[in-house]
């Protein structure tokens, strides 16, 4: 599983790149953003799983958010008729069961001797429970009437896909910066990648909800 664990990661990193800088809607964006999302799907699942064994349970949090990202990213943008309420209740119960356990695994953290589990401190735990307990938030109000229709439905697929991205962005290059010549070790040689999503989704967001881009 740790290779297709490694391929999926890369293709998704390269994909998600092209989609970031491609015009939002045109058939670049389209090509790329289907790689990504079973890339990225493959990946998070992969990761998910592997985190388990180990253990490492911010692993496991971030992957399950990922993949519950990625999901309703999907969801969002494409027309899955009878089946959208049964989809966006699963989804509300992914996301809130990962927003719990980060939440918990923080407190626990933050409670511990060392401050720490499986070698993390307490606040990627509470940022990814943040995200996870937002979106389930947000689904929950989608889901009973209130619909995103023209940019705020293009702008609720982006910032899921970039949130993914960036997850995946920063786990790679600053979490596995060991995999990393050690001349290439260097913090903020490796958050650039990051700080480039991060901007990305910035621009794009922005561009979208200020109507300059239309729907996808």
């Amino acid at each position: 599983m740790t290779p297709l664990h490694i391929v999926a990661g890369l293709l998704a990193l390269l994909s998600g790149s092209i989609a970031l800088v491609a015009t939002k809607g045109g058939p670049i964006h389209r090509k790329a953003g289907l790689v990504f999302v079973v890339s990225m799907a493959l990946m998070a699942a992969s990761g998910a799983t592997l985190a388990a064994l180990k253990p490492d349970a911010l692993s496991v949090v971030a992957g399950l958010l990922t993949l519950y990202l990625v999901a309703t990213a999907v969801i969002t943008v494409r027309d899955v008729g009878a089946r959208a309420q049964a989809l966006g209740w699963t989804a509300v119960v992914l996301a809130s069961v990962v927003g719990i356990a980060g939440l918990t695994l923080g407190l626990q953290t933050a409670l511990s001797a060392t401050g720490k589990l499986h070698g993390y401190p307490p606040a990627p735990y509470f940022i990814f429970s943040t995200i996870a307990l937002l979106g389930a938030g947000l689904d929950v109000r989608m889901l009973r009437g209130a619909v995103p229709v023209g940019k705020h439905r293009v702008a609720r697929h982006l910032w899921r896909m970039c949130c993914a991205m960036f997850i995946a962005t920063s786990s790679f290059f600053i979490g596995q910066a060991k995999v990393f010549p050690e001349p290439m070790r260097n913090l903020a040689l490796l958050s650039l990648p990051v700080f480039a999503v991060l901007l990305l989704w910035a621009y794009w967001l922005t561009r979208v909800l200020r109507g300059r881009h239309g729907d996808a």
